[in-house]
């Protein structure tokens, strides 16, 4: 990856085309119309005017009770709808920002390890502690399996991480396979009853979304993109290597620890409550940087990656007749073709 120069980082940060803000509220516009035409899709029939119709029942308290339909709509799919659009814009952040923060391309939530010690830590809460106490110890739990992941990469990566991206994304494959393989040891050793149920969470799965549910993954998200915008212009500055952003006054070290650690608490919160998807922080950061080269568009980053989630969820439940598919089977397949293709277009350079 070639350095930009610190005017170049300059302009990146001053620059506002047109087509930006038009492309902004596009997909603003589509977000609008996606929990309409999503929620429609499944196994009951459901239009996007008994959408309309239960919203304004349910928030203006207009029209009449749709009974049952009300019930899928409200209760089941619209939560569902929601989860996956913050799960998706989430883990797209988190990518971008792996992979400003490190100089590397590849780094992802998922390759990093990250997803996979939060994984652990959430099945080692599923496995050993009782269902009252899932709602703190299955976050608590992920939260700590993933910052035990990133202090594990960054001491086996010693101190100049913008030199070690080979070296970065092996360790992380690496310890993404130690923890996979705990993970496994766990539920060998626990009931086949709790053993089917975590096997089938890990794949990763909106369908126990609730709006209960949604207040935590949603806080967090939003709280760290501000925190992450109100951190734009340093961590677009570490685009142009760390000895550039030194001489523009940024603490590096803390600042990359404190993404990192960001990036932890994002995927943790997202994988204790839709558990294991993979690539997405990957394939949509750099989607975007296809649409919008030299630049850091972190806000479409967050909505192209929530409709992607959104739309590929419809995929999960609807391919199959009477039978969801994990999402997470789907973003692993779609993520290890694109994964191919950017080795692919990279070869015979450096990573």
């Amino acid at each position: 990856m070639s350095k930009p120069s610190a005017r170049q980082v300059g302009a990146v940060l001053s620059q506002r085309r047109p087509i930006e803000y038009l492309v902004f509220s596009l997909l603003l516009f589509i977000t609008l119309l996606t929990p309409f035409a999503a929620t429609s899709f499944g196994a009951a029939t459901v239009s996007a005017v008994d959408v309309f119709n239960v919203l304004a029942y349910k928030l203006l308290n207009l029209g009449e009770s749709l009974g049952v339909r009300e019930r899928i709509i409200w209760e089941l799919r619209l939560p569902r709808v929601l989860l996956a659009f913050i799960a998706g814009a989430g883990l797209s952040i988190a990518g971008s920002v792996l992979q400003t923060v490190t100089r590397n391309p590849l780094a992802d939530p998922y390759l990093f390890g990250i997803s996979s010690g939060a994984s652990f830590g959430a099945v080692v809460a599923l496995t050993l502690f009782s269902q009252s106490m899932l709602w703190l110890s299955l976050p608590v739990g992920a939260f700590i399996g993933a910052s035990l992941s990133v202090v594990m990469v960054l001491s086996l990566c010693g101190r100049n991480l913008s030199t070690q991206v080979e070296r970065m994304l092996l360790s992380g494959v690496a310890i993404s396979f130690m923890f996979g393989a705990m993970a496994s040891l766990m539920l060998y050793f626990s009931s086949p009853q709790a053993a089917a149920s975590v096997l089938f969470w890990t794949l990763g799965s909106f369908a126990k979304a609730s709006w209960q549910g949604l207040w935590l993954p949603a806080g967090s998200v939003i709280l760290s993109t501000l925190i992450i915008l109100l951190n734009k212009r340093q961590i677009v500055a570490m685009r142009a290597g760390d000895e550039t952003a030194h001489t523009l006054g940024i603490n590096v070290g803390h600042l990359r620890l404190n993404m990192l650690l960001l990036c932890s608490l994002i995927t943790a919160i997202l994988v204790a409550n839709c558990g294991g998807i993979g690539f997405i922080g990957l394939m949509v950061p750099h989607t975007v940087r296809l649409l919008f080269p030299g630049r850091y568009p972190l806000l479409l980053t967050a909505l192209v990656g929530g409709l992607f989630m959104v739309w590929v969820d419809v995929l999960a439940r609807t391919l199959l007749s009477y039978q969801e598919l994990p999402v997470g089977i789907i973003t692993s397949v779609m993520g290890s073709i694109f994964f191919l293709f950017i080795l692919g277009s990279r070869s015979g350079k450096r990573i």
